[in-house]
């Protein structure tokens, strides 16, 4: 039995060694050792956008474990329930928009911005019925969208430049889905909603996009968000988060057929109208990353888009206080994958 135990053990440390060795990263940026193969999973959330349906393609193609992370790709039927599980620690990382953000991080939440998935380029639409034109026909009208999402800031962002407010419509603040059936079944006059909730709105028969995302450049932005806590405990998985976004673009763009069914199914719309979103959401290569991340006087720069949203943010009421900016940006993570890739060329 002693030689039993000993060969046992022996066994263990071979085995160990194998496991050892094949975690060793190959496609990892230098900058940081990864060594999730001892802890527990990395909890990452998101939802319904095409901007974040990428991640299952990530998921099914096996290109987190590719990049030496564990990774429970948690889906949330509601926005905001990501949120609140971001919110209240039960996620490591979550796929959030940066006014949703800004307001966390000014409730005290501590999360920070490690990467752009995509802007929103008219994904995001405010729909309304026949017989309204403009954003003034709205007034008094009921206007349905989910409270405290970016198309309610949208919404808000239109009547702004209408010289309106809020107090002007009669608002009705439903969950997404329940916003964009509402819509269709005739309840309310408009409705503000994103892709694929939109495909459902538009089911009205008359119904027409009013404006969208595509009227504000660089005020929806999309982004993988992080815990401080994530950043300072486990920083290479945070890297292998990045990387594995990356892969997933190279992925995508080598096989669309496959890359399209896979987001379409977890979208749950038809692969034909799933190509009628796409130019409605621009995905970041790592370029345009690093420029988003670079401090410039314009909506597209994240820094200058943040100090413009918290501004609105507070004047609607949204937030009660504003949040230290300085701290919700980490551009070293998409920095050091721009470093490895140019080290390959």
């Amino acid at each position: 039995m002693k030689t039993h135990k000993i060969l046992s053990l022996v066994g263990v440390f071979l085995v160990s060694l194998i496991v050892a060795v094949s975690c060793t990263p190959t496609q990892q940026a230098s900058n940081f050792t990864n060594t999730s193969a001892t802890i527990a999973p990395v909890q990452m959330g998101y939802s319904g956008w095409p901007g974040w349906y990428p991640w299952a393609v990530a998921n099914e193609q096996n290109l987190f474990a590719k990049n030496n992370v564990q990774v429970d790709l948690r889906w949330f039927d509601g926005y905001l329930d990501s949120m609140n599980a971001m919110n209240a620690g039960q996620l490591d990382a979550n796929c959030q928009t940066l006014d949703q953000t800004i307001s966390s991080v000014a409730n005290g939440s501590d999360q920070v911005v490690v990467l752009v998935n995509d802007n929103s380029t008219g994904n995001d639409k405010v729909i309304v019925r026949e017989g309204i034109n403009s954003v003034t026909d709205l007034k008094g009208k009921k206007v349905a969208a989910e409270e405290g999402t970016v198309d309610h800031f949208l919404l808000l962002l239109g009547l702004r430049k209408a010289g309106m407010t809020q107090a002007d419509i009669e608002f009705f603040p439903l969950e997404t889905g329940a916003a964009a059936a509402a819509f269709a079944a005739g309840r309310v006059d408009a409705v503000a909603v994103y892709a694929p909730f939109t495909t459902k709105a538009l089911e009205r028969p008359g119904s027409k996009e009013l404006y969208s995302s595509k009227d504000f450049p660089g005020a929806i932005p999309d982004h993988l968000v992080v815990s401080r806590k994530m950043i300072n405990e486990r920083p290479q998985d945070v890297q292998a988060l990045v990387n594995t976004w990356f892969d997933t673009l190279d992925f995508m763009q080598a096989n669309q057929a496959k890359s399209l069914e896979i987001m379409a199914k977890k979208a749950g719309v038809s692969v034909a109208d799933y190509k009628t979103y796409e130019a409605g959401t621009t995905l970041f290569s790592i370029e345009q990353n690093l420029q988003a991340f670079q401090p410039r006087n314009e909506m597209q720069s994240l820094h200058y888009a943040a100090k413009e949203i918290k501004d609105f943010l507070l004047e609607a009421g949204l937030i009660k206080r504003a949040p230290d900016l300085n701290r919700i940006f980490d551009d070293r993570f998409v920095k050091a994958y721009a470093a490895s890739r140019k080290g390959q060329v």
